[in-house]
């Protein structure tokens, strides 16, 4: 991004009622909140369509209102919940994109803010699978046109892996706008690890694109072997700022929580977490009880249902996807251009 782009903002965004007779929007099950936000912030309705299961655990979904001709955009984030896994949600993805070709859709568009099977998208040992490849290769063989996707693990990755239009949506607008709520004091980006040292450059350029002033950076070392973490590098002076860590996922919570201890050693004097999407798996807990963490704060792109009441949930923000998701909707339906989405 360079210094004079200024990036959209989600205060921006306002209700304009789409006024096409080509634009269709669903949201499967599982999705169905996010869905109905986004069609607000779009000022439509979803678009009626029936899922049934049968009893042996296999499922069919159809449009209940035509498709022929029509713009599609079918709305699923596959995340691993309460009623359906990662594969379930995948498999009703892909049938319903096949069945909206298959009923004249002239172009279907896959939304999923959370992209399951993103994070394997290179060989870490000998004979891995390349996952995020296979994965391109069935939403192809479906017949998808576009796929969108939210703070996408590895954007290079992703956008190679697929041979249709990708749109991969950096969660940084969502997270800009949350951070010039916090007031004044000196900010300091820090990644924890070096991987993720892109996505935290980028926001902080955003946001000493918006506020004008200095934004410092930091990052620390992590090495991941056989599931465990280690690495005690810390780089950057966070001393007297408030810190913001900023992730694409958090599983564990276990990097977020050693990197906050870190930048609390540093001298910060505030530090709290952004995270696009939060997966709140077994141990994460730890995460929102630790006193160095402020504040953790992720999109609704995976709901925290795996959280209780206790453990430091009043630390959690939940900052809403839907204007982002909307707008990108909208201008992929009307052809208008998405630079200011993607410069991050």
């Amino acid at each position: 991004m360079t210094e004079i782009e200024r990036p959209w903002s989600p205060r921006a965004c306002a209700v304009k009622p789409m006024a096409s007779d080509r634009f269709r929007l669903f949201g499967l099950r599982g999705t169905e909140a996010l869905g109905e936000a986004v069609a607000r912030v779009l000022g439509c309705r979803l678009t009626a369509h029936e899922e049934r299961e049968f009893e042996d655990g296999e499922h069919k979904a159809r449009p209940l209102d035509p498709v022929q001709g029509a713009d599609v955009y079918v709305l699923h984030s596959l995340y691993g919940g309460p009623e359906h896994s990662a594969n379930d949600k995948l498999c009703r993805l892909l049938f319903f994109i096949g069945a909206l070709k298959d009923a004249g859709a002239e172009r279907v568009t896959a939304v999923a803010p959370y992209l399951c099977y993103a994070r394997k998208d290179r060989r870490t040992k000998v004979s891995d699978p390349v996952t995020t490849r296979y994965l391109a290769g069935m939403f192809e063989a479906v017949g998808t046109d576009a796929v969108v996707t939210l703070e996408v693990h590895n954007p290079a990755a992703f956008e190679n892996a697929f041979r249709c239009r990708t749109v991969a949506l950096p969660a940084a607008p969502l997270f800009v706008d949350y951070v010039r709520e916090l007031g004044g004091g000196p900010l300091c980006v820090v990644s924890p690890d070096t991987g993720g040292a892109k996505r935290a450059e980028l926001l902080r350029q955003a946001l000493e694109t918006v506020s004008g002033q200095a934004v410092g950076k930091a990052f620390a070392e992590k090495y991941r072997s056989a599931g465990v973490v280690s690495g005690d590098l810390f780089v950057g002076d966070v001393a007297g700022t408030t810190a913001l860590l900023v992730d694409d996922l958090l599983s564990t919570g276990t990097t977020l929580r050693r990197t906050a201890l870190a930048a609390r050693d540093a001298g910060a004097l505030r530090v709290i977490a952004l995270v696009a999407h939060g997966l709140f798996m077994a141990g994460s807990e730890a995460l929102l009880s630790e006193p160095a963490i402020d504040r953790v704060v992720i999109t609704d792109s995976v709901p925290p249902f795996r959280l209780g009441h206790g453990h430091g949930r009043e630390k959690l923000v939940v900052v809403p996807a839907a204007p982002l998701l909307a707008e990108a909707i909208r201008r992929l339906h009307q052809g208008h251009g998405l630079a200011d989405l993607l410069a991050f």
